[in-house]
């Protein structure tokens, strides 16, 4: 381990409420982070949630972020947690009874991507299955979603249009950098995915995209940044890649319906 998790183990050990601990995310994977900026994703399991207190689990908070998902039926908690060191925990707060729900129910994607258990004191983990590091990888699109997405990206393009024309700039930049290229990512995504035979799995976000994508694709895609024509040349050349190689018609009534617009 490293100075940052044998701190969290020994704390763990020490606190009676905290029944488990397992890393999960980069720094669980097989292959190890991709540098050494990874955050530490932790997930602990309690026997009292209200016991858990990131400042004894490793030390003074400079900046923290809160939600909450579900597990099998089951509320779990996240804290996300920047630390005035630097060091950036995720954590994940289960109730006790998760990891059973686990071994019944089977992993989550979380667990998925790759998990090692740092302390059980219960042996709760001993009937989970192994990870298949198959979680958040995309299934190849059927002809009737790549039609869909490529209808989204110029469904969106709308509104940039109008927050154009009526002065928006705000809401423009928002559209560009934020909505299409969510659609845009996805594309992107697809083209990938044909060159790995539909096993590559993708970073959160877009995260790590550039290190797979051709040197020409990442050129473009430096330069998309608060510009929807270039945002748009992008899309549509990927798009019938994409298109090209899955042996689907790029559904160019969708762009054309935006060129049709009154100006």
């Amino acid at each position: 381990m490293d100075d940052v998790l044998d701190s969290i183990v020994a704390w763990a050990r020490e606190e009676e409420a905290v029944r488990l601990v397992v890393l999960t995310s980069t720094r669980a994977r097989p292959e190890g982070p991709p540098d050494e900026l990874s955050d530490y994703d932790v997930i602990v399991a309690l026997a009292d949630l209200e016991r858990f207190d990131p400042v004894a689990a490793y030390g003074t908070p400079a900046a923290r972020w809160g939600d909450e998902h579900d597990v099998h039926g089951t509320r779990t908690y996240f804290r996300g947690v920047v630390y005035d060191d630097g060091t950036k925990v995720d954590w994940t707060l289960w109730p006790a009874n998760v990891p059973a729900l686990i071994a019944e129910h089977g992993l989550t994607h979380a667990l998925d991507v790759g998990y090692r258990v740092l302390l059980d004191k219960d042996g709760a983990t001993a009937g989970w299955p192994e990870p298949t590091f198959t979680a958040h990888i995309p299934a190849r699109p059927t002809e009737a979603e790549y039609v869909a997405l490529v209808e989204e990206f110029w469904w969106n393009a709308t509104y940039v249009m109008k927050a154009r024309a009526r002065g928006e700039r705000l809401f423009e930049r928002f559209m560009v950098d934020d909505t299409t290229h969510l659609v845009l990512r996805r594309m992107l995504e697809w083209r990938i995915e044909i060159d790995r035979n539909w096993q590559w799995k993708p970073g959160a976000y877009g995260r790590g995209i550039e290190r797979e994508l051709p040197s020409d694709l990442v050129e473009a895609l430096d330069t998309t940044a608060g510009s929807f024509e270039r945002t748009a040349d992008l899309f549509r050349r990927v798009a019938h890649e994409v298109g090209d190689a899955l042996g689907y018609a790029y559904p160019a009534r969708a762009e054309a319906a935006l060129d049709s617009r009154p100006a």
